[in-house]
This record gives C-alpha cells, sequence and structure tokens, in this order.
C-alpha cells in the first residue's frame, strides 16, 4: 500500500480521505499553510505601508527591489516555509508570533530590511494580523472558487429550462394534482432564486481592521502621536481589498463573515430543496438516469439504478449548513473585548465550504445524468383531466354564471374525472361560443398558462 493510501484510509475527516480530491481547490486557501501564507502577507504589507509613513522617520522607504522581495516572501511562501513556522510554534506556543519570527529570520541577513525587524508587526495585536487573514482567505474562495461553481451550475440550470421550456408536467401542490407547469418553468424558478443569493454572497462585504489591543491604537499613538491612526488604518485595510471596520474590540466583530456564511447557506438550502424535488420526480418516473457500465445500484436488487448524487449532493450541503449556522450563531459573539472561542470555530471554515463546494459537485454530476421522460409526463398529465376545473371555473366567474366554484368542486372533488365527463360538462354552459370551444380544446398537456415563456427569459 503507498503511503497517499494509508493516509487517505487514516484521514479522520472524509475532506482529507475519501473526498479529498473534490476539495483540492479550496485546499491552497483554507489549509493551515493557506492561513500561515494569508498571515505573512499582512505582515508584509504593514510593514511596507509603515515603511511609506513620512512621519516614522526611523524606517527609511524601501527601493523597489527591497520591497518587491518582501511581497515575494509573501507570494512563494512555501510548504517547507510554513513548516519552519510550525518548527518556531513549537517554542513560542503562540503561531502569529511564529510568523513575524519567520519574517525576521528571512529579513535578518539582508542589508536593507535588515534594519527593519523592530517594525514587523509592529503596534500589532495578533487579531490585527488574523482578521485580515481570514478575510483575505473568505475573499479568495468567494471569488476564486465559489462564485465561479456556482456560475456552473446556474448556466447548467438555464440550459435545462430553456431545453424544457415547453415540456408540460403535472403539478403537485400537497402531493395532490395541481394546475400543470412545464419542466422547464420549475427548473428556471431555481435558476432565479439562485441567481438572487448568488448576488448576495458576491456582494457582501468583507470587513477588516489592523486598530490595536482593544481597537483604539493606543500603542500606535503612543509611540507616533501626530499620525493620523484612524486614516492609515483605513488606507491599509482598504488597500487588500477588503472594507474597513472602524470599529472594535480586540477582535473584528466577525458580522461579516457571519452574513457570507449566510448567503451561502441561503445558497445550499435551495440546493437541497432542488435536490429533493429532482429526486421525487426521477421516483415518479418523469426523469430517466444515464447507466454506467460498471456501476452497481444496490447490492441486492440488480435493477436499480439510484439517484445517489442528488443524495450525496444533499447529505453535503446538509453538514455545509449546520456549520454554517454554528459560525453565523457563534462568531459575532466574544466575551468582553475579547476571548478566544472564535479563534478554533474559525478554522472549521474550510470544512464547511469543502462541504458546499463536493456538494456542487455532486449536483452538477447528477443534473448531467438527467433527461427528461416525456412520455411518462404526458401519461400523468392524461390522467389528470380534474386539473382543467381550475380553467372552466374562472372562465364561468367571468361570464356570471352561477356558483361556478361549486359546480366545478361537486364534479371533480373525489371522484375519477375523464376527458369525456370533462367535455360533456364544458359543452353543458351557457358560454360565448369562441369560449366553449377554447375551453373543449384545452387539455392538461396545454393548459400551462405563461410556464413557457417564462422558462425562457430566465
Amino acid at each position: 500500500m503507498s503511503a497517499d493510501s494509508q493516509t487517505t484510509l487514516l484521514a479522520l475527516s472524509p475532506l482529507d480521505g475519501r473526498y479529498a480530491g473534490k476539495v483540492d481547490a479550496l485546499r491552497p486557501i483554507f489549509s493551515e499553510f493557506g492561513l500561515i501564507k494569508a498571515r505573512v502577507k499582512v505582515e508584509v504589507e504593514w510593514l511596507l505601508a509603515l515603511a511609506d509613513e513620512p512621519a516614522i522617520v526611523e524606517l527609511a522607504p524601501f527601493s523597489a527591489a527591497a520591497a518587491a522581495r518582501l511581497r515575494a516572501l509573501a507570494e512563494h511562501l512555501s510548504v517547507e516555509d510554513a513548516a519552519r513556522v510550525k518548527e518556531i510554534e513549537r517554542t513560542t506556543n503562540h503561531d502569529v508570533k511564529a510568523v513575524e519570527y519567520l519574517i525576521k529570520e528571512r529579513l535578518k541577513d539582508d542589508a536593507e530590511l535588515g534594519p527593519a525587524l523592530e517594525f514587523v508587526h509592529f503596534a500589532c495585536t495578533s487579531e490585527d494580523i488574523n482578521n485580515l487573514s481570514y478575510a483575505l482567505m473568505l475573499n479568495q474562495a468567494r471569488q476564486d472558487v465559489l462564485l465561479p461553481k456556482l456560475d456552473e451550475l446556474i448556466q447548467k440550470l438555464r440550459t435545462m429550462a430553456h431545453e424544457h421550456a415547453a415540456l408540460p408536467m403535472l403539478s403537485r401542490t400537497h402531493g395532490q394534482t395541481a394546475s400543470p407547469t412545464t419542466v422547464g418553468k420549475e427548473i428556471a424558478n431555481v435558476v432565479a432564486r439562485l441567481q438572487r443569493q448568488g448576488e448576495t454572497l458576491a456582494g457582501a462585504l468583507m470587513p477588516g481592521k489592523i486598530n490595536g489591543a482593544v481597537g483604539n491604537y493606543n500603542a500606535h499613538v503612543a509611540a507616533y502621536p501626530d499620525i493620523d491612526w484612524t486614516a492609515f488604518s483605513q488606507r491599509f485595510v482598504t488597500s487588500l481589498g477588503l472594507d474597513w471596520q472602524p470599529y472594535t474590540t480586540q477582535i473584528e466583530p466577525h458580522d461579516g463573515i457571519a452574513e457570507v456564511c449566510d448567503a451561502q447557506r441561503r445558497i445550499d438550502t435551495v440546493c437541497i430543496d432542488l435536490c429533493r424535488d429532482v429526486w421525487g420526480y426521477i421516483s415518479l418516473g418523469y426523469f430517466k438516469q444515464a447507466v454506467k457500465a460498471g456501476e452497481v445500484g444496490s447490492s441486492t436488487m440488480p435493477h436499480k439504478v439510484n439517484p445517489i448524487d442528488f443524495e450525496n449532493a444533499e447529505g453535503n450541503f446538509g453538514i455545509a449548513n449546520a456549520l454554517f449556522e454554528h459560525f453565523a450563531a457563534k462568531l459575532p459573539i466574544s466575551r468582553w473585548q475579547r476571548d478566544l472561542t472564535d479563534s478554533t470555530v474559525l478554522r472549521a471554515l474550510g470544512t464547511a465550504f469543502g462541504h458546499a463546494l463536493i456538494g456542487f459537485d455532486a449536483l452538477l454530476r447528477g443534473l448531467g445524468k438527467l433527461s427528461a421522460n416525456p412520455e411518462r409526463l404526458a401519461a400523468d398529465l392524461d390522467a389528470a383531466w380534474e386539473v382543467l376545473a381550475e380553467a372552466v371555473q374562472t372562465v364561468m366567474r367571468r361570464y356570471g354564471l352561477p356558483n361556478p366554484y361549486e359546480q366545478l368542486k361537486a364534479l371533480t372533488r373525489g371522484q375519477g374525472i375523464n376527458e369525456a365527463s370533462m367535455r360533456e360538462f364544458i359543452a353543458s354552459l351557457d358560454l360565448p361560443e369562441a369560449d366553449k370551444q377554447r375551453l373543449l380544446a384545452m387539455t392538461p398537456g396545454s393548459y400551462v398558462g405563461l410556464a413557457e415563456k417564462l422558462a425562457r427569459e430566465i
């Protein structure tokens, strides 16, 4: 057995075992290596910002070459570099301090950067570095992985909505037959929901702060009382592509992270709703699934082709949402100016997004196997002539015929209505001939309103 196989088999989390290959896109972002790399970036950029401040006369501005060397330290941080941070941490017992020491270790022999050693982590509390690091990580995951995957899902569903825009389908409200729709229109509903929530996820601001031990710039002012530190802080945070948070305790309050988690949770919820509906439609025979050679649907029933992709997606979205709900409820709460409960919780962000990513991929895989079954759809419609009662009684209302709802209720409720009995009833009505003929020509499959138009417009 190879070392990689053994590691996978012994992994405690399925994200690092069974599903390891499915979350590779998130691994460089949310792993501990990703966190260390983000911390180094923040520390380096803070040092560069300090060097550009004329009032800090003890720190000379860096040359372009020196600035490039600093940024390269963050940009090209290796796994070996991160391992060195962990080695230092075994002595410091402090993960952020270990990052500071690594940077100083790398600068000490540089003729230009060496004199700047004591301005690394200047006036910072660990949370100044951490909150900005996690904000950068979330932004990267959102822009590079989550939103593109959501766009892929939306585009797949939009294509299906257009393809099946005119394919009629019997609706079911409360599990009972209801006014017909089209397959495309039902899919278009999901597209509209995902687009709305995707816009919320994309538009959520990601706040950050760098204002010292309790948010008051105490150490900053003690060292350089004449610098406008609030303006300096704002320039620095926004230079990272983040939204400046002016009021904090020791920690950035994490409301922005909660908003992102809530937005992703709503996206996942829409996807769970879709998974369950498609699962049901497969059960009804409205969709067929492509059979993959060699695949087994049951260990004992050879005929089965199970909707496993939709079940897998639903399960993973559910795990993700349990975590997102906890993050959104817990992270904005901290005792007094600081407690450390957020530290261990934030480390699990990647777990939640990892399960969401697996859910997306499983859902896309399942959708790719589907094909509509027009014969089964038509058969259900042809057995449900009672659904035309809504159309008939509404036209009767238009022309003032007595008790239209009650007449149709007596005809249809709890009784077997077929094409002949429905048309016999329509023929007996005192309606203008054109309207009567329009109703007589109507079938359950043609009674879909604007469903086709709505599906094509999404």
